[in-house]
């Protein structure tokens, strides 16, 4: 019933900017962490950003130059990149997690993001 849906992906040339977004419908009030993964071709699923109430973390590799944003009114999440490179090539995937008393994940469909050098 929840769903995640991602937008904003697509080919860039190295040095540029994209901002991806993704939007929460469904019933749920609140989530925990909201953030993004990635997954290059032939490579595992990785963590890009979250961001919590009270934390963000990012990835080494992305530390400077990716912004994440939340609005909790709203339950939607956003990914500003900047100063894109070629290994930032992957699907973007947005991700959303809740707890009671279990933890509960949410996966959007994934993004297209191509930098090209």
């Amino acid at each position: 019933q929840v769903q995640l849906v991602e937008s904003g992906g697509g080919l860039v040339q190295a040095g540029g900017s994209l901002r991806l977004s993704c939007a929460a419908s469904g019933s749920v009030n609140s989530f925990n962490a909201m953030g993004w993964y990635r997954q290059a071709e032939g490579k595992q699923r990785e963590l890009v950003a979250t961001t919590t109430r009270t934390s963000t973390n990012y990835a080494d590799s992305v530390k400077g130059r990716f912004t994440i944003s939340r609005d909790n009114t709203k339950n939607t999440v956003s990914l500003q990149m900047n100063s894109l490179r070629s290994e930032d090539t992957a699907v973007y995937y947005c991700y959303a997690d809740r707890w009671n008393y279990w933890r509960y994940e949410y996966w959007g469909q994934g993004t297209q993001v191509t930098v090209s050098s």
